[in-house]
């Protein structure tokens, strides 16, 4: 990932302003220490922080085209960037960079490009021509992209909160598959799926065309300069991403630069259910290994530099970024740039247990859809600001739009769970690759039942957080809150803890309504309770309170492992997850 900051249009072209906007641009460092840049246009300037994967060497930023009328700065990868070139013949592009198509294909085809691009991306992209200007998220959110205003009327855009916050009267999150334009002079969505307007698709499930999606979304983000790696926690999502490219690996030429050899990472605490599972499946495959431990206490120490990273105070978010964080500073120790990581599967495929109660393919199919539209605010942001934090791209192939758009137009009624035909939530992918004669994973890893990452790391770490956030929010700050904290009100201590640290850095009203909360976490579980009752008394996010809704979906006698039901190992059944959309990252 790479940083940019962009202020357009603010009626000030002195040196006093050009220094500003590198101090602020300063503030994104962080996510790319190779290179920094800057273009001053009159009032327009355009900042970059680059961290270099593609073209090292000669992909510094801005870019322009031809003439150095268009400039853009960028923050994301295009994997097509390759066939786009070879259909701008009469181009001349200055760099090896994926990202220099952009502002070429702007000269051919205007602001109508973007659904063109495959990758994942927020640019900002000028017209000295005219000092007209495009801004553009791409389809998920997968990076992160704020928009803000200043009292001179000028517009400014940033990767971070912080590279705005001190400097604009209002600010806000930029919507994901959406574009500014200044020629209109608002916002509109350039991506619109079949699957967006939440119609009930009808394509039969077939298991070949979904496994040659999802391997092909997986094989082109490894298009990389530098060194690369996977995240494994030895659930279903990362066991297949670590399969499908050590596979790759081993049979093209990509080997003979990084190595045979798949290097593979986890993190958790000692003796974690994700770290024996990682183990597993890294000796299955013969992946080099990387397993990180941190103690509860590491996490606490680590909370407030957390929250400034990742810019919230939601609690899930907070609990799932903190041990990703620990990891990823490690990685980058290593001398790894990027990695690829599993977040989406759940969305996509009901892989939330609640998803049991659902009571027909309509709904099943309509709470995917929220979901999915929901990611950028919560995995997306803490997968990308965690990693970004130390100069490390996270690369997600459940998101790739082409994937996306093969698993979402499937009848549903192939999703929805059913134990009683051995089909376990996330069935269709688990069959999709469950090869006899050629095996990505063992049976049991296959099938195994997934874990929250909070949870996965070590089950201590919730109740340490907990027990920490106790120690410092009293039962008369509970009482208070309310008047304290009277947008989204925290419920919890450790919520109360959380909000502390983050309205000490992000004090705005703006900052704090950038958060989701209020209305959309009881939009976020209000399926769950519709479909069950009994999700209305699970007050802690972690969902351990509805222990009973997961004991209830495999009250059958459990058969083998590899029909499609989990398990219950020792008698005690794996950890659940609710359904907020921000409650898992994907293991």
């Amino acid at each position: 990932m790479c940083g940019i900051l962009a202020v357009l249009g603010c009626s000030d072209d002195s040196q006093a302003k050009r220094v500003r906007v590198l101090e602020l641009s300063r503030r994104l460092k962080h996510r790319g220490p190779d290179w920094s840049g800057l273009y001053q246009h009159g009032d327009f300037y355009l900042a970059h922080q680059r961290l270099a994967i593609i073209d090292p060497a000669s992909g510094d930023q801005p870019l322009f085209n031809e003439d150095k009328a268009i400039v853009v700065t960028v923050n994301g990868e295009i994997y097509n960037h390759e066939e786009l070139r070879k259909s701008l013949p009469n181009h001349k592009f200055r760099t090896g960079s994926d990202c220099d198509v952009i502002a070429h294909l702007y000269e051919e085809y205007g602001e109508n490009f973007v659904d063109m691009l495959d990758g994942m991306f927020s640019f900002v992209l000028l017209d000295t021509r005219d000092n007209s200007f495009i801004v553009a998220r791409d389809a998920i959110g997968i990076t992160s992209l704020y928009i803000g205003w200043g009292l001179d009327g000028s517009i400014w855009i940033s990767s971070e909160l912080k590279g705005l916050n001190d400097d604009c009267e209002h600010f806000e999150s930029f919507p994901p598959g959406h574009l500014y334009s200044s020629k209109e002079g608002g916002l509109r969505r350039w991506y619109n799926p079949l699957w967006f307007s939440e119609a009930i698709p009808s394509t039969p499930y077939d298991p070949l065309v979904l496994r040659h999606a999802f391997e092909n979304a997986v094989i082109k983000r490894l298009m990389t300069d530098v060194p690369f790696g996977v995240l494994l926690s030895g659930g279903l999502d990362s066991s297949l991403v670590a399969s499908i490219t050590a596979r790759y690996l081993a049979g093209t030429k990509a080997a003979k630069q990084w190595g045979a050899q798949l290097h593979s990472f986890c993190v958790g605490l000692e003796g974690s259910p994700d770290l024996k599972a990682a183990k597993e499946v890294a000796d299955y495959l013969g992946t080099v290994h990387h397993e990180f431990h941190f103690t509860v206490q590491d996490g606490i120490d680590a909370i407030e530099e957390v929250i400034y990273h990742v810019e919230t105070y939601d609690v899930t978010t907070i609990r799932a970024s903190t041990p990703m964080f620990l990891m990823s500073r490690k990685i980058k120790s290593l001398g790894v740039k990027m990695v690829i990581s599993g977040e989406g599967s759940d969305e996509i495929f009901g892989g939330y247990l609640y998803f049991h109660k659902a009571p027909n393919k309509e709904e099943f199919h309509s709470e995917t859809c929220r979901k999915i539209k929901a990611l950028h605010q919560y995995d997306c942001l803490r997968a990308n600001k965690s990693t970004s934090a130390w100069g490390l791209e996270a690369r997600v192939p459940f998101l790739d739009k082409e994937f996306i758009n093969v698993a979402m137009a499937i009848d549903p009624e192939w999703k929805k769970i059913k134990p009683g035909e051995g089909r376990m939530e996330k069935w269709i992918l688990r069959k999709a690759f469950d090869d006899e004669e050629h095996p990505y994973l063992p049976k049991h890893i296959l099938y195994r039942q997934k874990e929250q990452f909070s949870d996965g790391v070590g089950y201590s770490w919730i109740d340490g957080l907990k027990a920490h956030a106790a120690l410092h929010v009293t039962n008369k700050m509970m009482l208070n809150a309310e008047h304290i904290y009277p947008h989204n009100t925290p419920t919890t201590k450790e919520a109360y803890y959380y909000r502390m640290i983050f309205e000490r850095f992000f004090p705005q009203n703006s900052a704090r309504l950038s958060v989701p909360g209020g209305a959309s976490v009881a939009c976020s579980t209000a399926k769950a309770v519709e479909w069950d009752a009994a999700w209305s008394n699970n007050l802690d996010p972690s969902g351990r309170a509805a222990l009973g809704v997961h004991l209830s979906a495999y009250d059958e006698q459990v058969p083998s492992v590899g029909t499609g039901i989990p398990q219950i190992i020792d008698n005690v059944p794996l950890k659940m997850e609710v359904s907020s959309p921000g409650v898992a990252i994907q293991s």
